[in-house]
């Protein structure tokens, strides 16, 4: 598998928020997604300003790499959870510490993008930006267990500054 390596560079950093990550209340929390000047121009942003929403791949940072856990575990180690496979959470415990997150575009500011909702903290290296298109959302019926939403039901509470 080693042939299966390259590198991933960072295209920008977030700014403000959050300063440390919690599982819920993300709800409310504006930050700015930081575009690095050095490599891109403002131009790179053109259009960026029809969108309502982003898609973004970042790093979990601030994550100890010795809390990996590649098997199955129980979400957030409670017992009336089912354990799930790595491939079954969306959390930080993954091989490549990567996170997807959707957020509100607020405002686009040359290379600095105006969120809320992006559950990333200050520092955070981001990996890539899309806008959000409908179309490339999930087509069909959702199906999903019941712990998720359980689990989810105040990570987008508002309280958490």
């Amino acid at each position: 598998m080693d042939s299966q390596r390259f590198d991933i560079l960072t295209l920008a950093v977030v700014v403000g928020g959050r300063m440390e990550p919690t599982d819920d209340y993300w709800g409310g929390t504006r930050s700015v997604i930081r575009i690095d000047s050095e490599r891109f121009a403002p131009d790179a942003t053109a259009g960026l300003e029809d969108f309502s929403h982003l898609e973004v791949v970042f790093r979990f940072h601030l994550t100890d790499p010795t809390d990996l856990h590649l098997g199955a575990r129980r979400p957030r180690d409670n017992p009336e959870w089912p354990p799930v496979g790595i491939f079954g959470h969306r959390n930080m415990r993954r091989l490549n510490w990567l996170g997807v997150s959707r957020c509100k575009l607020l405002a686009v500011d040359g290379l600095d993008l105006h969120v809320e909702d992006l559950d990333a903290v200050d520092g955070t290296p981001v990996i890539d930006i899309k806008p959000w298109f409908s179309a490339m959302g999930p087509r069909g019926e959702i199906r999903e267990p019941r712990w998720t939403g359980d689990m989810l039901r105040h990570y987008y509470d508002e309280g958490g500054k």
